[in-house]
């Protein structure tokens, strides 16, 4: 009988203490980039889109409280993330989203075709002060290699190169093609 009262009181105490140990979950964010790949030259600007949303399930309002960000571009980091600090909400309630320009990224005139990936965090949490992880969404953008297209002056040598080809050959008929009678010729 003693052994079954240990044992009853034990899986009380248990049961009273296991609600009390286990960690507070901390609400949560999705971070969705509505064109997460994107291509552009250098010397363009790309606009990243975003959709932010906390789920019904939380507890409470969450704070949007600063960013964090990169992308593997050498040189000063292009992006800016205005789009977020001056459009995006401070706070969203369980249930709510907003969708609107979360950053741009200006790549340099120099920049080499290629490939280059980065990050968009998003820093919060369940106050004002609060700067943990909330959601975190990656991109890519592709810059395509530089077709070799002939320049204006090219083209200007091509059309005189062909007009003195033309010429030289009508002074050597004496003739000009389009002079005299022309005579159409039927097949039956």
């Amino acid at each position: 009988m003693m052994k079954k009262t240990a044992l009853s009181l034990s899986i009380l105490t248990l049961a009273v203490l296991l609600p009390v140990a286990s960690p507070a979950l901390a609400d949560t964010i999705s971070l969705t980039l509505s064109s997460p790949v994107q291509t552009g030259a250098p010397g363009s600007i790309l606009t990243f889109g975003a959709t932010v949303s906390a789920p019904i399930a939380n507890g409470a309002t969450v704070f949007l409280n600063g960013d964090s960000f990169n992308v593997n571009i050498a040189g000063a980091n292009p992006i800016d993330d205005s789009g977020f600090l001056l459009n995006f909400p401070l706070s969203l309630d369980p249930g709510g989203s907003f969708s609107g320009t979360l950053f741009t990224v200006a790549l340099p005139a120099s920049l080499a075709s290629g490939t280059y990936n980065g990050f968009f965090t998003i820093l919060g949490g369940a106050n004002s002060s609060a700067l943990g992880q909330l959601a975190t969404a990656s991109f890519q953008i592709s810059t395509p290699s530089q077709s070799a297209v002939p320049e204006p002056g090219s083209w200007i040598l091509l059309a005189t190169g062909l007009g003195v080809l033309v010429a030289a050959w009508l002074k050597g008929t004496g003739e000009h093609p389009l002079s005299g009678p022309v005579t159409l010729h039927w097949r039956s």
